[in-house]
């Protein structure tokens, strides 16, 4: 498959429409707003502004491959081509211009752009690939996607990926996915601790200045594709979703992805502001379940894990947390509707149940060895069945849906009490496994195809034992069973339609079974945004980037796209 410079915008997913925000995973940034003007103004007409959700001050960290990076992917690093789950089209050319398989798979041969310098003034070359790549092939705590290929460089502008069987499923994880860093400086870096509090890419941004309550972007003037027209990208920390609904009506910002009240009605509400949704991420309740790897207290149990999925009246979380943007959502964590096709049908119940089942949460527990103790609460050797769940303080949404859920849990047996903290706070807990349960949603990975999601977060080489640092698959789940699934599928090509699904329907049967993550609902992920001071916003007609601000790189292509209107 060859690569040209150009491509049609086209969005090929029928996504959802209406509004509503998400509490995730900062894989973004945040920004630092001026004062407000008027009419959707927030200051400079060259500056956009924006809030992710953190709550609390930022902790530098510029490093691509951390768990707790806070930001630069996309803007700062760039990766060989831009890829998305959004939409099915070609790969955007970045550093790398076109790329080529051969016919089984086994090897990827890639042609680098020209011209292309490091934001510090030296030049980008094949080596600073090979040396990327073989950094995370010989750094197992950063190589998340399982990177096995021997790189080589042919020339300055061209490198060649060996792999020791077909590769194809990996394709947009190294393409897309993998963030190139300049030998000249890692060489000396240790690319698990180091934070980079000075990054150097080759992207269109770089770092202006940081301050634990917001820090700036600034335009890349030697940019390889010119510098964007928007000048500066500013990320405020504000004390949570009700301060960004605030903002939003100051016109402090112009880009949020969070709830705001009459959601459907925002260009009304906020003037000179838009916004779009899209079901793109699942939430769930993300359990520390493999008891094995050191994960303590009931959550580790199958039969507690499956009690409170079936506890969940999920109709009524949806209308009091998220004003009935969510929708279904499938136990095998195949995105409903678009991969619907991947659903096993070995698997009994292929969607949510939409109303709690007392009967089952009954069975479940008292085959586990619990009863009901004098409080209408289960226990199992004078222990109650007592849970908490972790959320980030300001994650309104999320914190409606707890409260919700915890009096849905509490009438069917099942204690649960939320636990505040900040995003560092909170991140660091999930990757070190000291947490029962937590609220977050499981986003697609690479490319809109089950297996990402499934290689990031159930297998075992993207997990860790509990207080070291897990990559992805903060549940701590392991079974070699799906590991060999994800094994084969990597190796499968693509148009092999029925010998994938086997592989699909191994891993489906194992985490309906074992449920480590708690399915709630897909989340309509909403953004609001400055359509009065910026134009080239991602619609549902040109979905060319999921418009999330946290989402990186998507949010990144964003930025480029966008044109200031002088207001």
């Amino acid at each position: 498959m060859l690569l040209g410079s150009q491509r049609a915008r086209r969005a090929t997913l029928a996504l959802g429409a209406g509004a509503v925000a998400l509490g995730l995973a900062l894989t973004g940034c945040s920004p630092a707003g001026d004062a407000a003007g008027a009419n959707g103004s927030s200051g400079d007409a060259n500056t956009l502004v924006g809030f992710t959700g953190q709550a609390g001050d930022y902790q530098i960290n510029f490093n691509p491959y951390s768990p707790t990076k806070i930001g630069g992917l996309g803007t700062i690093y760039e990766s060989l081509f831009f890829v998305t789950n959004v939409n099915t089209e070609d790969f955007t050319p970045l550093l790398g211009t076109e790329y080529t398989w051969n016919a089984d798979g086994t090897q990827l041969d890639i042609t680098l752009r020209e011209g292309v310098t490091w934001s510090d003034g030296e030049p980008f070359t094949a080596d600073d690939v090979v040396f990327t790549f073989q950094l995370i092939k010989d750094t197992p705590a950063i190589n998340t996607g399982g990177f096995t290929g021997d790189v080589t460089k042919i020339d300055d502008t061209h490198v060649s990926i060996a792999f020791p069987e077909p590769a194809f499923v990996t394709g947009p994880e190294i393409l897309g996915k993998t963030f190139m860093v300049p030998e000249h400086i890692w060489q000396d870096v240790d690319p698990v601790a180091d934070v980079l509090a000075e990054p150097v890419g080759t992207g269109p941004y770089v770092l202006d200045n940081f301050k634990a309550q917001a820090f700036t972007l600034t335009a890349n003037e030697d940019y390889w594709d010119g510098a964007p027209a928007v000048e500066n990208i500013r990320y405020l920390s504000l004390s949570g979703n009700t301060a960004g609904v605030d903002a939003l009506a100051a016109g402090t910002i112009d880009w949020q992805t969070g709830p705001v009240p009459d959601i459907e009605n925002v260009s009304k509400n906020y003037p000179g502001y838009e916004a779009i949704t899209i079901g793109m991420n699942q939430m769930a309740l993300l359990t520390c379940s493999n008891a094995d790897l050191g994960c303590t207290g009931p959550q580790t149990d199958p039969a507690v894990r499956k009690a409170i999925y079936y506890a969940i009246d999920r109709p009524q979380v949806n209308s009091l947390a998220f004003q009935d943007t969510a929708s279904d959502m499938s136990p095998t964590f195949a995105l409903l509707p678009a991969q619907e096709g991947y659903i096993s049908a070995a698997v009994e119940e292929p969607t949510v149940p939409s109303e709690p089942d007392l009967d089952k949460v009954d069975e479940l527990l008292t085959g586990a060895g619990y009863a009901k103790n004098s409080d209408g609460i289960y226990a199992k050797d004078g222990e109650p069945l007592k849970l908490t769940i972790e959320v980030v303080t300001g994650w309104t949404d999320y914190i409606t849906a707890i409260d919700t859920m915890a009096q849905q849990l509490k009438a069917a047996g099942i204690d649960v009490t939320a636990a505040q903290s900040s995003w560092n706070e909170w991140t660091d807990k999930k990757t070190k496994g000291n947490y029962q349960l937590a609220i977050d949603s499981l986003g697609q990975g690479a490319a809109s195809d089950p297996y990402y999601l499934y290689n990031n977060n159930f297998s075992t080489a993207n997990t860790a034992k509990v207080g070291e640092t897990a990559p992805v698959n903060v549940s701590r789940f392991s079974d070699p069973a799906v590991d060999e699934a994800l094994a084969v599928l990597k190796r499968t090509s693509p148009e092999d339609t029925a010998a994938r699904q086997a592989q699909f329907d191994i891993i489906q049967a194992a985490i309906v079974e074992e449920m480590p993550y708690i399915p709630i609902l897909t989340g309509g992920t909403t953004s609001e945004f400055n359509a009065a001071k910026f134009t080239g916003w991602p619609t549902l007609e040109d979905l060319y980037a999921f418009p999330a601000i946290w989402a990186s790189p998507d949010n990144a292509q964003i930025f480029k796209a966008l044109k200031p209107t002088g207001e």
